[in-house]
């Protein structure tokens, strides 16, 4: 009589165990040279070579358990893994009615309170690396989800368009003397023309065809960037950059300063708080025009395009001005958004806008759920902020000794953390949303019944 490996819930052992110990092997194949061995310089500046083979062994036993844990998941029934299909209780109805209010009332107080618990000193790091650096991409996460979430076009060269707009005020501010107030719509006009500039050539184009021609276009502004050194500076940048003013005080300690005006204490947290709520409302007014378009004939030409162009062009919907629209809209929030990079930072260069920019705004999109503004939100906030987080985490060097630094560790653990989240929620944070135009009844639509995977 024949056995079997398969247990009462039809999960075979022997393949999984078979699997797992493959997916460890080449885990350790791979990661050899690097876990394994470590070079360094003794005190006569020789190289010696350290062997770390625990390194290896808790990396290749850690792939082993999560490849096991992979295959023990999936081989559950899909009635009890698909859970984004079933009705949304009265509870999660409140949750997801309230989450948006009490989130924004918590970012209105963020630095109020964050600066009445640490103090001006204390609070301006927080302020600045966590809530300034978050609010960017997801400024920068929401203009690309019109190209992508919505419209459905693979965008990987989105950060040209946010160097369009950072050296735009750069330049007419350096070169003209014009204000941040003035140099804004003037970044975001430049940056959908850019937009329109890109999308006439691309209008056929759909899928890997698309995303290797917007990447090339990315890389085409950046090389014009480095090498156009009379009107861009080259690697040297653009500095000197004139500071933002609280719409003509400025941020010092002089007469007629925002702190003279008001009668305050002169602090450099005033700059850093105004700066957040500065970003805090060009994010909501993305947000906002987004949540708007979407419900406008334009919005829903976008998710027409996305789910089946010919479709699409069967119903009359003119693709062409649908995708411009989306490109140039998307284009000038990059275009808002690199306006106030220029003017927060005081520099802009080349080396600030590169590939690895556009692959994490890809990926916020892609990880917070491609269509749903909460989840690209929510993102970006750990993507973003658990990179920063990890500069904090000192105490790990008592684990692994004082040589460990967890910031160098940050682009892995971002890779291993886009891997886990892939397979776990492979359509996105937030998998579901309520459509953008319903018949009575507002019913959130599963990832699973639609062909792009979000609702």
């Amino acid at each position: 009589m024949a056995t079997t490996n398969k247990n009462d819930d039809g999960f075979n052992w022997a393949f999984a165990l078979k699997e797992a110990a493959f997916a460890a092997i080449i885990t350790a194949g791979l990661s050899f040279p690097i876990l394994a061995l470590r070079t360094d310089m003794d005190i006569s500046n020789k190289l010696i070579l350290n062997q770390r083979w625990s390194w290896l062994i808790v990396a290749a036993v850690l792939v082993f358990v999560g490849r096991l844990a992979v295959l023990s998941y999936a081989a559950r029934p899909k009635s009890t893994r698909a859970a984004s299909t079933a009705p949304q209780s009265d509870s999660s109805k409140f949750i997801a009615k309230w989450i948006s209010a009490v989130g924004l009332l918590a970012l209105f107080l963020f630095p109020i309170v964050v600066t009445s618990a640490l103090g001006g000193q204390g609070a301006l790091k927080w302020i600045n690396n966590y809530g300034v650096q978050i609010m960017i991409y997801i400024m920068l996460g929401w203009g690309l989800n019109i190209v992508v979430g919505l419209a459905g076009l693979l965008d990987l060269g989105y950060v040209a368009f946010y160097a369009v707009g950072a050296y735009a005020y750069a330049l007419l501010s350096t070169h003209y003397g014009l204000s941040f107030w003035i140099c804004l719509p003037l970044a975001g006009i430049l940056a959908a023309t850019w937009g329109v500039i890109l999308g006439f050539p691309v209008l056929r184009l759909r899928g890997d065809y698309l995303a290797i021609v917007t990447l090339a276009f990315g890389e085409i502004i950046r090389i014009v960037l480095i090498n156009w050194v009379d009107f861009s500076g080259g690697y040297a940048g653009v500095s000197s950059i004139p500071r933002i003013t609280f719409f003509g005080l400025p941020f010092n300690d002089n007469v007629g300063s925002f702190s003279n005006f008001f009668g305050l204490t002169y602090s450099p947290i005033h700059r850093t708080i105004f700066l957040f709520y500065l970003i805090l409302c060009l994010a909501l007014l993305t947000n906002y025009v987004t949540m708007r378009l979407r419900r406008l004939p334009v919005g829903r030409a976008w998710e027409a395009l996305r789910e089946d162009e010919i479709a699409c062009r069967s119903l009359g919907i003119n693709t062409t001005s649908t995708k411009l629209t989306a490109f140039a809209l998307g284009a000038m929030f990059a275009g808002f958004a690199g306006s106030f990079f220029a003017v927060r930072q005081g520099f802009v260069s080349p080396e600030s806008f590169t590939f690895l920019e556009s692959a994490t705004i890809l990926a916020i999109v892609v990880l917070g759920g491609m269509g749903s503004q909460i989840g690209v939100a929510i993102a970006a906030v750990v993507l973003i902020g658990g990179t920063e987080l990890l500069r904090e985490l000192e105490w790990t060097k008592q684990i692994f000794g004082q040589d460990f630094d967890p910031a160098q560790y940050r682009s892995l653990i971002f890779g291993a953390a886009m891997v886990i989240m892939m397979i776990w929620k492979p359509r996105g944070i937030v998998s579901t949303r309520e459509p953008s135009i319903f018949l009575k009844e507002k019913k959130s639509v599963s990832g699973d019944l639609v062909a792009e995977g979000h609702g």
